[in-house]
């Protein structure tokens, strides 16, 4: 008789928390982890960043990504200089996305360790990067792109495939068959009328699902452009600077679209639209050779390209920050964590013309949902500035499925699975998600909390 592969699951991260993807599955043969994120947010899941994992590292026989963002790739270069020599699969664009995510980071990192020391506050002495732009390089030439739809073989008992999950460009969930089991990790959910992304596939069977819950506690407004019109129509009679922090992939795109088909339509005034992401401007890139994972019309590319103003060097950043007048700015971070969206603030913060608009998921502890939470002054750069300008949130340009969307990505699972697990949001979140279920589809599900192994029989 043959014998079952005996399975352990440990999280390692997004659990109780939207941030750092991290599932380590482990059978009699193979190690693999699914995602290997970085923490953000709250300092307590920072420090984490700096933690040794609690399994052997170099026993990992391969990372296997959903896709790009640093909250599933970002602890990749700690783990190559932990020991790891396996091979780490994505999609096309999701490793080169990744690649532009890593570099970030690590410039980022390296840059506030440099000023932190510069300007002595920070508690390190000397401040350090989480990992830098050499670490990166090393990183690299584990990458292996693999295809949509196809299984690819671990060994003779495991195998695993990529299937579209819009969100972000290469966005995928996986499905990983072990012997007789089919595990399904949901990865991040795109939307079902997305801008720029197509629907995702669904599932159709899964023995074990991992599914995120991002937004598992709320429905997106049906209004998101009327309320986009209005913010930026009532920041425009005040002649007031509008600052919209935006993640790089993805929404820097959808935003830049959107605004300029505003612009088109007269729904909006003429206002002078201005990129600043280096980053972005290189999804930009990626967007252009892999047209078959988004809607975005090659020629509206093109046309919006040449319309919206984008801003390459640090040098014009500063002389955009002092420019007077009426525009609007699109710059990285999303959640307002670092890059250039920072001197905006510094500039803009105080100011009660302008506007500050939060377009995107605010985690627990960055500057955005400090600034969602009603915070009046708030910490940049080891100085402290008063907030006098207007906040606002757009909910329904997130890229991530509502309530509704995660219980329709579940919709051509016929058997329930023998265990759901409830992963990638917050505490609430994830137990209003778990209710829903229960309430809709009749299954139960559990929400597992960080380091737990569970056996799967």
């Amino acid at each position: 008789m043959k014998k079952e592969n005996k399975i352990t699951i440990q999280f390692l991260g997004a659990v109780g928390t939207v941030t750092g993807s991290k599932y380590y599955l482990k059978t009699e043969t193979k190690s693999i982890l699914i995602d290997c994120g970085m923490f953000q947010g709250l300092k307590k899941l920072r420090l984490m960043n700096w933690e040794k994992l609690p399994i052997n590292v170099p026993s990992i026989d391969c990372v296997i990504l959903t896709h790009g963002h640093l909250d599933h790739v970002g602890y990749l270069p700690k783990l190559i200089r932990s020991g790891f020599k396996g091979k780490i699969y994505g999609t096309e664009p999701t490793l080169e996305i990744a690649k532009l995510i890593l570099e970030d980071s690590a410039k980022i990192q390296e840059e506030d360790a440099e000023r932190a020391n510069e300007m002595g506050y920070s508690k390190h002495k000397p401040a350090k990067p989480l990992y830098t732009l050499r670490d990166v390089e090393k990183t690299i030439p584990y990458f292996e792109s693999k295809p949509l739809d196809t299984w690819i073989k671990i060994d003779k008992e495991i195998s695993f495939r990529f299937r579209y999950n819009g969100h972000i460009i290469g966005a995928t969930f996986i499905e990983l068959k072990v012997g007789t089991k089919l595990f399904v990790f949901s990865g991040d959910i795109g939307r079902r009328n997305d801008l720029l992304m197509y629907p995702s596939q669904k599932p159709d069977k899964a023995n074990v699902l991992f599914i995120e819950s991002t937004y598992g506690n709320r429905l997106h407004p049906n209004n998101a452009e009327a309320q986009l019109i209005e913010v930026i129509n009532e920041s425009a009679k005040k002649g007031g600077t509008i600052i919209i922090p935006s993640f790089a992939v993805e929404r820097t795109q959808m935003l830049m679209y959107f605004l300029w088909q505003l612009r088109k339509k007269g729904k909006i005034p003429n206002i002078p639209v201005y990129m600043d992401s280096p980053m972005g401007n290189n999804v930009l890139d990626i967007f252009h050779h892999n047209t078959a994972w988004h809607k975005l019309p090659v020629n509206d590319c093109n046309e919006m390209c040449k319309d919206i103003r984008k801003v390459e060097t640090i040098e014009e950043t500063y002389k955009l920050v002092k420019q007077k007048g009426l525009k609007i700015v699109i710059a990285g971070s999303g959640m307002a964590s670092g890059g250039r969206v920072l001197t905006y603030m510094q500039q803009y913060l105080g100011d009660a013309k302008a506007t500050i608009l939060l377009v995107g998921y605010q985690a627990e502890g960055t500057r955005g949902r400090q600034l969602l939470d009603g915070i009046k002054e708030i910490k940049l750069l080891g100085q402290f500035y008063k907030v006098n300008a207007e906040i606002k949130n757009i909910e329904g340009l997130s890229a991530h499925a509502d309530q509704n969307g995660l219980l329709d990505w579940l919709s051509n699972i016929k058997k329930a699975p023998e265990r759901i697990f409830i992963v990638h949001g917050e505490s609430q979140s994830a137990d209003a998600f778990r209710v829903k279920l229960k309430d809709v589809y009749g299954w139960n599900a559990e929400i597992p909390v960080l380091n737990e192994i569970v056996k799967i029989d």
